[in-house]
């Protein structure tokens, strides 16, 4: 599996747990959110880490405090003027060889 693999598998789960993807890979000037999608109203932003071992750690140890901060700022730029209106959430899915973890709510601003 390589990690667009790993990308399509989590959107297929996302699905299957009713969620609407809303974009994939969308890129702004300081980076690139995996997946945006819908979890009722909730608009979620996903972060996708895929190892085929832990040999160099954990997937999720990748999403470190830079990354999180990489996201939140990308949230609010896919927000714009409806920054404080929508529902944000941010999750975390990885993938350690054929294994599907979601961290559900994973961090949120000020961690």
């Amino acid at each position: 599996m390589e990690w667009r693999e790993a990308e399509e598998r989590a959107c297929e789960y996302l699905r299957s747990l009713g969620y609407l993807i809303v974009a994939r890979n969308w890129r702004w000037r300081g980076g690139e959110v995996d997946i945006i999608a819908k979890d009722g109203n909730t608009l979620v932003f996903v972060e996708v880490k895929y190892r085929t071992t832990d040999r160099f750690g954990l997937p999720a140890e990748a999403v470190d405090p830079r990354k999180r901060e990489k996201l939140l700022l990308a949230a609010k730029a896919f927000l714009g003027k409806d920054l404080g209106k929508v529902p944000v959430r941010f999750d975390v899915i990885t993938l350690l060889g054929e294994e599907l973890s979601h961290l559900k709510g994973a961090f949120g601003e000020g961690d």
